[in-house]
C-alpha cells in the first residue's frame, strides 16, 4: 500500500525538478555547455601535446584553429605539434604569428627562436632572444642562449650560459651533455670529460653521454671504458666508438684491438666494427 505514495513522491520531486529547469534560460545552459566544452578541449590539448601522435596532433589544431581563428592557445598547440612533428620552418611561422598578434608571451618568443634554431636560422634565432628582458630567466631561454653562443664561437658567454640553464633545472644531462660537446669541439678534453661524467651522473641511461664520454677520454688517450653502467650492446658500441677514436690518435694497433673486442662482445653481428676491422687488417 505505500508503493503508490512513494511513487507520487517521486514523481512530485521530478515535477519540481522540471519547475526549476524552466527558470534557467537558454543562454545560461549554453554558457554552461561551453564551459565544459572547453575542459574538454584542454584536456585533449594536453594529450595530443604529450602522448598523441605528432602529425595527428597537428591535423587536431589546425582544425579546431580553423574553427576558431586567432585563439593563442591553440596556435601554441599547433607550433608545439609542428616540431614534433619534424616541420620546425611551419612552427616559426605559426609561432612568429602569434608573436606579432600581441597576444603572445616571452616564452612564445623562446618557442620561435627555439624552431629558428632548428631550421638552423641563427640570426634570427638570436634576434628574437634579444627581444626578451633579461628578467625572464628560464631554463629553455639560457640553453638556447648558449646554443646560440657556441654558434658564434663566443666560448665564455656560451660557459655562462650553460652554466646558469644547468642551474635552472632539476633535470639539468641534457645541458651538461650539449656543454660537454661544445668543450669536445673547443678541444678541451679534460672539460668534457668532466661533463659528460657529470650528465651522467644525473641521467646513468644517456647513452649519447656516455660515446661523447668515450671521445673525450680517446682524444686523451685514455683507451680503458669508463667506469658506468651500460649493456653488453653499448659496451660494445663504445668500444668501437673507442676504437676509431684510437685510429684517428694514430694508435693503430690499439684501434684494432678494440674493434676486434668490440666485435667479439656485440650479442649480435656488429657490421660496422667488423668493417672497420676488416680494413685495417687489410
Amino acid at each position: 500500500m505505500r508503493h503508490p505514495v512513494i511513487l507520487a513522491l517521486c514523481l512530485g520531486g521530478m515535477a519540481a525538478l522540471a519547475g526549476c529547469g524552466r527558470g534557467t534560460s537558454d543562454a545560461e545552459v549554453q554558457r554552461a555547455l561551453k564551459d565544459v566544452n572547453v575542459i574538454d578541449e584542454s584536456n585533449l590539448s594536453d594529450i595530443m601535446l604529450t602522448v598523441g601522435d605528432p602529425n595527428e596532433a597537428v591535423t587536431y589544431f589546425s582544425n579546431t584553429l580553423a574553427q576558431n581563428p586567432g585563439r593563442p592557445d591553440l596556435q601554441r598547440g599547433l607550433a608545439k605539434s609542428l616540431v614534433r612533428a619534424g616541420k620546425p620552418q611551419e612552427a616559426a611561422k605559426v609561432w612568429a604569428a602569434l608573436v606579432q598578434s600581441g597576444n603572445g608571451t616571452n616564452e612564445d618568443r623562446v618557442g620561435l627562436a627555439d624552431a629558428h634554431i632548428r631550421s638552423n636560422n641563427w640570426s634570427e634565432a638570436e634576434a628574437e632572444l634579444n627581444r626578451i628582458p633579461p628578467t625572464f630567466e628560464t631554463y629553455e631561454r639560457y640553453r638556447l642562449e648558449a646554443m646560440v653562443a657556441d654558434s658564434r664561437k663566443n666560448w665564455k658567454k656560451a660557459d655562462s650560459f650553460y652554466e646558469i640553464a644547468a642551474g635552472l633545472t632539476t633535470k639539468p644531462a641534457n645541458v651538461l651533455n650539449n656543454w660537454g660537446f661544445s668543450k669536445l669541439t673547443r678541444g678541451d678534453h679534460a672539460g668534457a670529460e668532466r661533463l659528460f661524467t657529470e650528465a651522467l651522473t644525473h641521467d646513468p641511461t644517456m647513452f649519447t653521454a656516455k660515446n661523447n664520454l668515450v671521445l673525450a677520454r680517446g682524444a686523451q688517450r685514455k683507451y680503458d671504458l669508463p667506469v658506468v653502467d651500460m649493456s653488453q650492446k653499448e659496451r660494445a658500441e663504445l668500444l668501437y666508438t673507442l676504437g676509431l677514436a684510437a685510429v684517428k690518435q694514430g694508435d693503430v694497433n690499439v684501434g684494432r684491438n678494440l674493434l676486434r673486442e668490440a666485435v667479439e662482445t656485440h650479442p649480435q653481428h656488429f657490421e660496422a666494427a667488423a668493417n672497420s676491422l676488416a680494413a685495417l687488417e687489410a
